[in-house]
């Protein structure tokens, strides 16, 4: 066990140096002017130019690089003139000083994802964490929606065989895979938060928590919940439904089933005592790797239907070339994914003695 969780850490480690070297290069390169954008329509020369020496734009690529793994990384190096670019500034990376010498400093901090262009210098973490929490409860409720809903109705397809019933959720499912989810969004807001407005009562647009009529305080605000969910859910629940029929079919075919059948017990009761558990162990793995696309997949969903989570705000980083935002938030994403496939790689070796850990 403990073999097999180094070595997944490692190949997380190496998956996330990966992640960040290729958003650095993507986002360093990208078109456009990042200081320029900050100053608007003012382009003075003097004030473009100390602002690129303050964000560092004037150094060469791999120094900006280095700089970049350096704030990222726990434990960095800095140097002791608070004025440079990258140097040790305690009031912004807080942690400790673990070795002080005449020019550089070792410290020991939480991993500084910077500060944001467009939002006067607000740190990255800070709007992750104002946003990730709504994309949270957004990929969740869509996953749960799509496991009740998918074992429920993948029950329903085995049950019934070549039945039209059974023929319908196949075409449903199918439907649901080939859809993509901004066009479901679009389709789903217009139609049930406007056309059906008045017999739903749901809104186009709107996110976990809204302001109150004089503008003070946030209420919740849970019917924003539904529409999203659902749209962000009907993917995987579409593969869960093809999941679970496909496997309860195959073990339903197993010889001691056959045995169990024969002792007199109902089709019903054999796949709730026996062949639903079996055929669970693929939808383990099918719902890891979801939950963790949805929580990448939220972006044009949020988006649209105005949800304020980590989407929209990644959607709005790009269209103002605030960078750091975009760079931050794509790296907690790709660890929160990293993290979650380690966490069911041991629930799956859990569930099924017969895999090995490797």
């Amino acid at each position: 066990m403990i073999d097999f969780v180094a070595s997944k850490l490692l190949q997380a480690f190496f998956a996330l140096f990966g992640v960040v070297s290729l958003v650095f290069i993507l986002f360093t390169v990208v078109p456009g002017d990042p200081a320029q954008m900050m100053l608007d329509q003012n382009e003075d020369p003097e004030q473009l130019a100390a602002i690129k020496a303050k964000l560092g734009f004037n150094l060469p690529l791999y120094q900006q690089y280095f700089y970049y793994l350096n704030d990222l990384s726990p434990l960095s190096i800095h140097t002791t003139q608070s004025d440079a670019f990258g140097a040790y500034r305690a009031s912004v990376y807080g942690g400790w000083v673990l070795f002080r010498g005449t020019q550089k400093v070792v410290v020991l901090k939480f991993p500084y994802l910077r500060t944001s262009y467009q939002k006067r210098g607000k740190p990255i973490t800070e709007i992750i964490k104002e946003t990730l929490p709504n994309t949270f409860v957004l990929a969740l409720s869509s996953m749960l929606i799509a496991v009740f809903f998918g074992i429920l109705l993948g029950i329903v397809a085995t049950l019934y065989k070549d039945h039209w019933m059974d023929q319908t959720l196949q075409f449903l499912s199918t439907l649901g895979m080939s859809v993509p989810s901004f066009l479901s969004a679009l389709l789903f807001s217009w139609f049930f938060g406007f056309v059906l407005n008045k017999y739903t009562n749901l809104n186009m647009t709107g996110s976990l928590y809204e302001l109150d009529d004089f503008g003070e305080s946030r209420r919740l605000v849970l019917k924003n919940l539904i529409l999203p969910a659902f749209v962000l859910g009907i993917r995987p629940l579409a593969v869960i439904i093809q999941l679970i029929r496909s496997n309860l079919l195959e073990v339903l075919s197993q010889d001691y089933i056959r045995t169990v059948r024969a002792k007199g017990l109902s089709t019903t009761k054999i796949i709730y005592k026996h062949g639903l558990k079996n055929a669970l162990n693929p939808v383990v793995t099918a719902v890891s790797g979801w939950f963790a696309s949805l929580l990448a997949g939220a972006i044009f969903v949020e988006f649209i239907f105005g949800w304020r989570g980590l989407g929209k705000e990644i959607v709005t980083a790009l269209n103002g070339l605030d960078i750091p935002v975009v760079m931050g938030s794509v790296i907690v994403i790709a660890l929160l994914f990293i993290i979650i496939n380690i966490v069911v790689d041991l629930i799956y070796t859990y569930l099924d003695p017969k895999v090995k850990l490797n």
